[in-house]
């Protein structure tokens, strides 16, 4: 039992105010159990705006004197190891957060997404399916509306489709009734200590659940297996080889892995009562999400694929893998998380020579980092000191080929060294291709 389920808390600070601790701070203000305490928003933007009777301490000191609250809410960017956290939580403030909230508060049944890459689409389609087969259906988390803000929407008859990050997933002492875990690979190495608690963090989404709960895992990953090996819920693999309801073909999204991702949409859906005329229907009509391989223009023969929401090497290739003959230029790069880039040349080099010598575009910190990694790979790279820059050069080098060639920015990197985050990185990206002539 927590210190907010006995005594009322005194003093509240949230770490972090972005878009989930600002609902967070909404709902806390008005809830019986803390609209008394005192408000306190701890972040390192000297400049943010609170509301009116809400404390501040930002800059160079927002994570001093931790040890004087009673609860600290960590934002999920905030790392949960982080040094000052640890000594606080040593000293026994409790740290919590808007996700561990939700699952305290919700009365609908909780659908949980995790995966290093593919939740967002795979959580979008397992909404999209449950509410077309007449279920009330919520879809938040690490996407769409913070889960804070649709606690009042939701009742006993209600699923909560969650996507949720292995920040969010870090510090929850409850798990969802029915958990779904993608392939897991290494990423996220500049904000978790090691690849042990990034995989630990992940394994969280069903660690609490018990045997009348479902647990939907990824054959295909190693990881996944493991984490589903010591479960102690009803266990369902997902397998699409063995899958037959639609080939991936069918679909109007690109790439084996997102024939995976849908895979797993339809194997819980179906699992949950959804017809199977309207699983196929939702997964084959469905085009995907803003900055996963979406198509952005054809010009000159030139096609340009927006694949920004691509932080990972992994998730790269899959790119890559993505398109049945040649990606002719790779747009890639940014602030990197301490991750290893074999898994990208291992792609280019199985691919690209087959097909021939493919362009990279390298921009951002680590683009030295990715040039380095590719060398002897069947890939030529060349260096952009901004995004218009590779656009630019990319398009006039595709240009010289006489069949139609693919342009797919797919950054396998963070965002943050150049813009405010994936989606402003796709958007940008999206504005310098519309106005090539």
């Amino acid at each position: 039992m927590t210190m907010a389920e006995t005594t009322p808390p005194k003093k509240i600070a949230l770490l972090g105010y972005g878009r989930e601790n600002k609902s967070l701070l909404r709902f806390l203000r008005r809830d019986k159990k803390f609209r008394q305490a005192e408000f306190w928003v701890l972040d390192e933007n000297p400049s943010v705006t609170v509301p009116k009777g809400v404390r501040t301490q930002t800059g160079k000191i927002y994570l001093s004197g931790l040890t004087q609250f009673d609860i600290i809410f960590r934002t999920p960017g905030i790392p949960y190891n982080l040094p000052a956290l640890r000594r606080a939580r040593e000293a026994g403030v409790e740290i919590s957060s808007a996700t561990a909230i939700f699952f305290e508060r919700c009365r609908a049944k909780i659908l949980g997404v995790t995966g290093t890459k593919g939740k967002g689409t795979t959580s979008t389609l397992i909404h999209k399916m449950l509410r077309a087969g007449g279920k009330r259906a919520i879809l938040a988390g690490n996407i769409g509306t913070p889960m804070i803000d649709l606690l009042p929407k939701l009742d006993r008859r209600a699923w909560a489709v969650l996507e949720l990050s292995s920040f969010q997933l870090q510090d929850l002492t409850r798990s969802p009734h029915v958990a779904l875990v993608l392939d897991i690979f290494p990423d996220h190495q500049d904000s978790h200590a090691d690849l042990k608690e990034y995989y630990a963090a992940k394994a969280n989404i069903t660690r609490h659940q018990t045997r009348q709960d479902l647990l939907f895992y990824a054959q295909t990953s190693p990881v996944t297996r493991r984490i589903a090996a010591r479960s102690r819920a009803r266990k369902v693999a997902i397998a699409p080889k063995k899958f037959t309801l639609f080939r991936p073909e069918d679909l109007a999204i690109r790439g084996e892995h997102n024939f995976r991702n849908a895979v797993a949409a339809a194997t819980v859906a179906l699992h949950l009562g959804v017809p199977t005329r309207i699983v196929r229907e939702v997964a084959t009509r469905f085009r995907g999400l803003p900055h996963r391989l979406e198509f952005v223009r054809r010009i000159d023969g030139v096609s340009f694929w927006n694949d920004s929401a691509s932080t990972n090497p992994h998730t790269s290739s899959a790119a890559i893998l993505a398109f049945p003959g040649a990606v002719n230029v790779l747009i890639a790069g940014g602030q990197d998380k301490n991750l290893d880039y074999a898994p990208l040349k291992k792609t280019l080099t199985s691919k690209g020579c087959r097909a021939g010598s493919m362009l990279v575009v390298l921009i951002g910190e680590n683009r030295q980092k990715i040039r380095k990694a590719l060398a002897s790979a069947c890939a030529i790279t060349q260096m952009a000191n901004d995004l218009k820059s590779a656009v630019d050069y990319a398009y006039h080098a595709a240009r010289m080929t006489r069949n139609r060639a693919n342009v797919v920015f797919s950054p396998g990197a963070a965002s943050f060294d150049m813009f405010l985050n994936y989606a402003d990185r796709g958007e940008q990206f999206r504005k310098i291709v519309h106005r090539l002539t």
